[in-house]
């Protein structure tokens, strides 16, 4: 049985990610041109079945069901995002740091997530 320090780091885990699977549907269309942007296809479908993926696998990480299988549904999305969305080498100036930034910060949620399938 997990302890509540346990169970308030899988809450606030999942939570992550079911916010921001949320807030993606809330901005849907300043979310999808900036994908299309960055010259991602089909990019309302990528950024639904993201999100969509998201909340569920979130949620299920925040209230114990199937976690492990949760956690590594959000680590592929997770490093898959990463490697396409925040690809920082691109760039320069404020953009290359704040998208290295975020690149660097998911490398912790990615360990959070290995923590959390093992769990």
């Amino acid at each position: 049985m997990a302890t509540i320090a346990e169970s308030l780091g899988f809450i606030l885990l999942g939570g992550v990610f079911v916010w921001a699977g949320v807030e993606h549907f809330w901005n849907f269309r300043s979310v999808t041109g900036h994908l299309t942007e960055k010259g991602f296809p089909a990019a309302p479908v990528l950024l639904g079945l993201g999100s969509i993926v998201e909340i569920i696998a979130g949620l299920c990480l925040a209230v114990g069901v199937m976690r492990a299988y949760a956690a590594i549904a959000l680590i592929l999305f997770t490093i898959a995002a990463t490697l396409t969305a925040l690809n920082f080498w691109r760039y320069s100036g404020a953009e290359r740091q704040g998208l290295r930034s975020a690149f660097i910060i998911n490398f912790a949620v990615v360990g959070g997530l290995i923590l959390a399938a093992t769990a």
